[in-house]
């Protein structure tokens, strides 16, 4: 077969296939054009559903903001000069209690974003603050109970100083054992270790105590769980200079 025949053939072969190419998309013109709107369709509300999460999480990011300045405010004691315009609390009560406020507003309305769902935590903490006992718990049990998994160990580690100083000290051993086995970077295993280590001395269970700081010690010898365990181990030798 000479080269002129095989490029014939090749473009009869080519123009065969357009041709039923053609026809197929003729035939299913229709279904192609419903494909196409569909894709674009899906295409808009993708872009759109984008567009609006942004501007969302950035009035999260600006509602944060403004209760963290809440937070923050200094606290002026009676008869203390403040500057003309200066915002104070008369008291760090009070204070806690307007923090909380606004931090529950932003995690109320923004509470699928990030800032909305570290509003909330904020709020449990300055509940604590404010001496709203069942508020702080329930607002922490939410918390702790989510998907965040850094926040949720901060949470776990608030509510187990609550359970402490709500007398509940069995329940505040149980997170710290969570917390211990599966740590975090927000809380570190020897980080937790040493707050239940601190919960076994103010029961007076020293020997517990000792036996947590010492596996501290071996464990994490040049890390700074380790370093304060050595320490409670040898208060004594704590800012003694090294030879």
């Amino acid at each position: 077969m000479d080269h002129a025949t095989k490029v014939a053939l090749k473009q009869d072969q080519f123009v065969n296939t357009t041709a039923h190419g053609l026809e197929w998309a003729s035939a299913n013109k229709s279904s192609l054009i419903r494909n196409v709107l569909i894709g674009v369709g899906v295409l808009a509300v993708a872009i759109a559903a984008l567009v609006f999460w942004n501007i969302r999480s950035q009035a999260a990011s600006v509602a944060f903001g403004a209760a963290m300045t809440v937070y923050e405010t200094p606290v002026a004691t009676p008869g203390q000069p403040v500057p003309p315009g200066t915002k104070t609390y008369p008291s760090a009560v009070e204070r806690a209690k307007a923090a909380t406020a606004a931090f529950s507003s932003v995690a109320d309305q923004y509470g699928l974003t990030k800032d909305g769902k570290t509003a909330r935590y904020f709020a449990g903490l300055t509940a604590m603050d404010a001496g709203q006992t069942q508020s702080a718990e329930t607002t922490l049990k939410q918390v702790a109970g989510g998907w965040d998994t850094q926040l949720a160990a901060l949470a776990k580690l608030a509510l187990a100083d609550l359970y402490r100083q709500t007398g509940r000290d069995a329940l505040a051993i149980d997170l710290y054992n969570q917390l211990t086995a599966k740590p975090t970077d927000s809380v570190p295993a020897g980080l937790a270790q040493l707050q239940l280590a601190d919960l076994y001395t103010a029961e007076g269970k020293t020997d517990q105590a000792h036996k947590i700081y010492a596996q501290l010690k071996d464990k994490d010898g040049k890390g700074a769980a380790g370093a304060i365990a050595s320490q409670k181990l040898n208060p004594s030798s704590a800012g003694q200079p090294q030879m």
